[in-house]
């Protein structure tokens, strides 16, 4: 077989999994243990994000045409790739929390929604919660103004004398008397 044979299935692969990708982290794993590798991959799984150890030309070959052909540059040494679909913050969010712990881990950099991010850009991504907690929040300050708004309501309303019965229209005061027609 032929060697092109034989990486051709590894770059369709990649080229599969970022086909639809929000984005694509790269790492330096040197130095970590497989405990704490296996941590890594259970904590980034446990989000959706995919994370695999590639040959860097065969990255390369895969991002040809891609927005993450801007990732080029930051191929170089050991490099693993953490691909989301989903949430474009959460393998930035992981990574970097985990990088805080295991300083052996280097983050590279990433593109992020067709955007390339330098490794300080992407523990700044990593600060942006996910994206159901965003929601949330914004739920919730959507619903604060409107219940406040219905308390100060009841409030007025328990304030009000209740009114009194309805009563008959007082009648006008007849005019006295019309001067009489000559």
């Amino acid at each position: 077989m032929a060697k092109v044979e034989i990486k051709q299935p590894v770059v369709n692969e990649i080229s599969e999994k970022i086909k639809n990708a929000q984005a694509v982290v790269l790492v330096d794993y040197r130095g970590l243990t497989v405990a704490q590798d296996t941590e890594l991959r259970k904590a980034l799984r446990a989000e959706g994000v995919t994370y695999k150890v590639y040959k860097n030309t065969m990255m390369k070959r895969a991002f040809e045409g891609t927005d993450f052909a801007q990732l080029d540059g930051m191929l170089d040494g050991p490099s693993a790739a953490a691909i989301s679909e989903t949430d474009p913050a959460a393998p930035a969010r992981i990574l970097a929390e985990f990088a805080k712990k295991n300083p052996t881990l280097e983050i590279k950099g990433g593109v992020c929604e067709g955007r390339l991010f330098d490794e300080n850009t992407i523990k700044e991504i990593a600060s942006i919660p996910p994206r159901d907690q965003l929601l949330s929040r914004l739920l919730g300050s959507m619903q604060s103004p409107m219940a406040n708004f219905a308390r100060v309501i009841k409030q007025i309303a328990e304030k009000q004398p209740e009114a009194p019965a309805a009563e008959a229209p007082a009648a006008e005061e007849a005019p006295a008397e019309a001067p009489a027609a000559e």
